[in-house]
């Protein structure tokens, strides 16, 4: 790609100055990038009050003078204990490098580690590991990972397994910030290990597994004048990074996910942590955070494809390989369409639509038009189906989400068919048809009056089938919004109520009522996943981009400002902690829409075809009070590379002015938002036509130039 404008500017000033160029200044958003320099990380300090028994010398294992000795000369004797944290969370396999170890009463000392994203979860297990979910020969370990210490120098690294006739086991990789590390030893690993004698520590790190973002692996970026928001788009980067890596059977999910067909293959897993396991609903956010960040498409195009290969005869697409990929979600088939259709418009692989075409078509006309209720014209989920979706909710009836679901696949994927024309069309008006069909019957039946809000769609517990409880779902309303079942006024009226109705500390919830299941607080629990589609429908929707910022704030405000900081959490519940615990996923792809907001809606740019041939800049100017941004977003031809600036950020005289560059063989249309009274537009020095009481214009520009806009 070219550089973007600023890195230009900065190139030309080192050369000027007679500087080579690795002496020109590094981007300004390289400060916010969180990935490790290298696959080698290290601790950053020891907690020093999470120190107890007989320890020497704790900080040798971060200073690197002299070695940390933990010693229990009694199984008596308190066991001495060291808590060593990475600063931010990590994922790979940890080496502790021993120099000598003394046998205790025993035979070799034992040193137990227990691993956590949180300190509030840090305890004498882990706040999971692999064999939490594992059953049968799986299960090696109770909840921490075990070493017999050698009386040599030697370095011992956390590898799934047992050292010696099925005990000393350990869970290999974790995804972790703190672990506690101890002398001590299990009584069912005798008599290979023994809870007295000394261990000597010489350091320890950690092999990074997961894709490692260094700058300048970003083809894309982001920054803007709140460097809240700009930290939190790399924090998404990073978050989704911690989850790209190769799928190994001891190292994912073990619940029958062990997949052979993508066994060596760089996947994006769902969570750093757990599970382990490519789930299509997650990819639906965390694949464009991929390419949006780094434009790496592999992750993304493998696990479709294996999906797809595993298609039942029915039209059915598996969420994810788990249970020998047959985990029953509902949902999950058109959450593959929606992504199969990304894939195409952001990478430009045409070749994987055209081979998957008719997979496409079988989960569009086969399997959920088999379900469509001829007297209403609704989308239904029978109640014996027992299928849930991606909460695992055991929806049943005209659910408003699954229906503002399918309308959003079947008029995405009739964008994509209308591209390539010829036989492809056909598809195109039979599913734009469709949904439009479905999408007048949600707005006729689920649309409930008294609130402004779409009902869930389905019975209250112990209701008879065909009755709606009174209770609104986040995703429903949502994606009813994004979908265009409804019309701009409702739209505000939906999200208003919304925002007066769920709001927390934490972010919005994903229902306004806890009907369903009373002991679930559904009303306190915030979805990051479902909340990335109610935000951008925010952004969508004329005069709320506002509160689309606020709502941002409030959620990856607070995810950020508590352990383990920096990287997304897969579920929030009351109270702002984590909705299941320590079980709980503090690193989840699914949860980083902020990357996809702020370049898609905040630098405005979307692709309107396929490898952005064609391309929409219809920037968020000024919400939330932002004064500028700028990036760059990665296609197959290069970089698009915008910045927009308002009020005194935008220069003497000018209420806006924007800078655009994309890339030859491409074009696009350019929304100027007539802000702060603006009447009069220019686009390259040449004023265009402005209409009376117009809130924005948009200009039609080519790509190969660089393209300045200003309005006044």
């Amino acid at each position: 790609m070219g550089l973007p404008l600023i890195s230009i500017a900065l190139l030309a000033a080192a050369i000027a100055s007679g500087l080579p160029q690795r002496d020109a200044p590094q981007p300004s958003w390289h400060q916010y990038v969180r990935s490790p320099s290298s696959n080698t990380v290290k601790p950053v300090r020891i907690l020093g009050d999470k120190t107890s028994g007989s320890v020497q010398n704790p900080n040798g294992l971060i200073n690197g003078n002299g070695a940390t000795v933990l010693s229990r000369p009694n199984t008596n004797d308190p066991a001495p204990a060291v808590v060593v944290d990475f600063g931010q969370n990590v994922v790979g396999l940890l080496s502790v490098h021993f120099a000598k170890s003394v046998n205790g009463s025993g035979g070799l000392p034992g040193v137990r580690l227990a691993f956590s994203e949180t300190l509030q979860f840090l305890g004498d297990r882990s706040d999971f590991t692999r064999s939490d979910n594992a059953g049968g020969s799986d299960k090696i370990t109770q909840g921490t990972d075990q070493i017999a210490v050698q009386n040599n120098a030697y370095t011992w690294q956390d590898k799934h397994g047992c050292q010696s006739d099925g005990k000393v086991c350990s869970d290999g990789l974790h995804g972790f910030r703190y672990v506690k590390i101890w002398l001590d030893a299990l009584a069912s690993d005798a008599p290979h290990t023994s809870s007295s004698g000394s261990v000597s520590i010489s350091s320890i790190d950690l092999e990074w597994s997961a894709y490692l973002g260094t700058p300048n692996t970003f083809t894309g970026w982001f920054e803007c004048s709140d460097k809240d928001l700009t930290q939190w788009w790399y924090d998404g980067v990073y978050t989704v990074d911690m989850g790209t890596d190769l799928f190994l059977a001891n190292e994912t999910e073990p619940r029958g996910a062990a997949s052979q067909t993508l066994v060596g293959k760089q996947v994006l897993f769902d969570g750093a942590k757990r599970d382990r396991d490519p789930y299509v609903g997650d990819m639906a956010v965390a694949s464009l955070t991929s390419y949006l960040s780094h434009n790496f498409a592999e992750p993304s195009l493998n696990v479709l494809e294996d999906l797809a290969k595993h298609q039942r005869s029915d039209g059915w697409i598996p969420p994810a390989s788990i249970n020998g990929y047959t985990l029953p979600l509902f949902d999950y088939p058109l959450w593959w369409a929606i992504c199969s259709v990304d894939l195409v418009m952001y990478t430009g692989n045409t070749a994987f639509a055209k081979t998957y075409w008719n997979t496409l078509k079988k989960v569009l006309d086969n399997y959920y038009a088999q379900y469509i209720d001829k007297s209403s014209g609704l989308l239904v989920k029978s109640a014996g189906m027992g299928y849930g979706d991606y909460a695992f909710l055991p929806r049943s009836g005209p659910i408003t989400y699954y229906n503002a679901l399918y309308v959003r696949a079947l008029r995405y994927a009739a964008q994509l068919a209308r591209g390539f024309g010829g036989d492809y069309a056909s598809s195109a008006s039979s599913w734009e048809s469709r949904a439009a069909s479905i999408s007048a019957a949600v707005a006729k039946h689920n649309f409930d009056t008294a609130t402004g809000a779409f009902f869930d769609g389905g019975p209250c517990p112990g209701q008879p089938a065909g009755t709606y409880c009174k209770v609104h779902s986040q995703d429903g309303n949502s994606l009813a919004i994004m979908a265009g079942v409804v019309n701009t006024t409702t739209s505000q009226q939906v999200l208003d109520y919304w925002a007066k109705t769920t709001a927390h500390p934490y972010g919005n919830a994903f229902y306004d009522s806890s009907v369903l299941s009373p002991g679930d607080h559904f009303d306190e629990r915030v979805y990051a996943f479902i909340s990335y589609f109610e935000l951008e429908a925010r952004f969508l929707t004329t005069d709320r981009a506002d509160s689309a910022i606020e709502e941002i704030r409030r959620l990856y405000g607070w995810m950020s400002a508590h352990d383990p900081q920096i990287t997304m959490w897969e579920g929030i519940g009351p109270g702002g902690s984590p909705y299941e615990g320590g079980f709980t996923s503090m690193a989840h792809g699914w949860s980083t829409g902020i990357v996809p907001l702020m370049s898609n809606h905040v630098l405005g740019v979307k692709p309107m075809s396929p490898g952005f041939a064609s391309w929409q800049i219809c920037p968020a100017v000024g919400a939330g009070g932002l004064k500028w941004a700028k990036g760059v977003v990665p296609t197959p031809l290069g970089g698009i590379e915008v910045s927009w600036a308002t009020g005194s950020e935008a220069g003497s005289g000018k209420k806006l002015t924007m800078y655009i560059s994309a890339p030859k063989n491409t074009s696009g249309a350019v929304c100027v938002p007539l802000v702060a009274g603006a009447s009069r537009v220019e686009v390259d020095g040449k004023a265009v036509p402005v209409k009376k009481g117009a809130k924005s214009v948009v200009v039609n520009v080519k790509g190969g130039l660089s393209h300045s806009v200003t309005a006044e």
